[in-house]
C-alpha cells in the first residue's frame, strides 16, 4: 500500500512539472526603488506598500526623493448598486465595485505605465432577517476586492519598462 502511495505521489509530481506549473516566487521589477503617491493613512496605501515590499527586491520609499519611479494612485472609488429586487420591492442582491486608477512615472514625469484603471466587482445576496451577517459579508468582500486590486497592480508593475 505504501508503494502505491509513493507511485501516486511521483506521478502527481511528474504531471505538475510537465504542465508548466511552478510556484509564483518573487516579483521582478525594472526599478530598484518606488514611491507610492497616495495618502499614507489609507488602508489601501498601507497594504499596497506591504505587498510591494513583500513581492520583490525594489525598495518602497516614504518620500519621492531618491525614488526611481513614482506610483501615483489617482483615484480609489467604491460603488454599491442594487442588482435585483424581491417581489416586495426590497433590495435582494447588491453589486459592489472598486475602481483604482493609477499611473507609473519617473520623478521627471516620463511615463513608465500610462494611466490605467483596475475594476473589481462582486455581488452578494441580502436578507433583512440576517442583517448583521450580510454587513460582515460586505466588509469581507470589500477587503478581498482591495487585496485583488493590489495584486493586479503589483503584477502590472512587473511589466513596466523604462520609456
Amino acid at each position: 500500500m505504501r508503494g502505491l502511495a509513493l507511485v501516486v505521489t511521483f506521478a502527481a509530481a511528474a504531471l505538475g512539472a510537465g504542465c508548466g506549473f511552478h510556484l509564483r516566487g518573487s516579483a521582478t521589477y525594472a526599478v530598484s526603488s518606488i514611491h507610492v503617491a497616495s495618502p499614507p493613512t489609507l488602508p489601501f496605501t498601507q497594504e499596497l506598500k506591504r505587498a510591494l515590499t513583500d513581492a520583490g527586491p525594489a525598495r518602497v520609499l516614504d518620500l519621492p526623493q531618491g525614488a526611481e519611479v513614482i506610483l501615483d494612485i489617482v483615484a480609489i472609488s467604491d460603488d454599491k448598486s442594487v442588482l435585483s429586487l424581491s417581489p416586495g420591492g426590497r433590495a435582494r442582491e447588491f453589486l459592489l465595485a472598486r475602481r483604482v486608477t493609477f499611473v507609473l512615472r519617473s520623478p521627471e514625469g516620463a511615463v513608465w505605465l500610462p494611466q490605467d484603471q483596475i475594476e473589481i466587482r462582486r455581488s452578494y445576496l441580502y436578507d433583512d432577517t440576517e442583517r448583521l451577517a450580510r454587513e460582515i459579508q460586505e466588509q469581507r468582500l470589500l477587503k478581498e476586492m482591495q487585496s485583488d486590486a493590489i495584486a493586479q497592480i503589483v503584477r502590472r508593475l512587473q511589466s513596466a519598462r523604462r520609456p
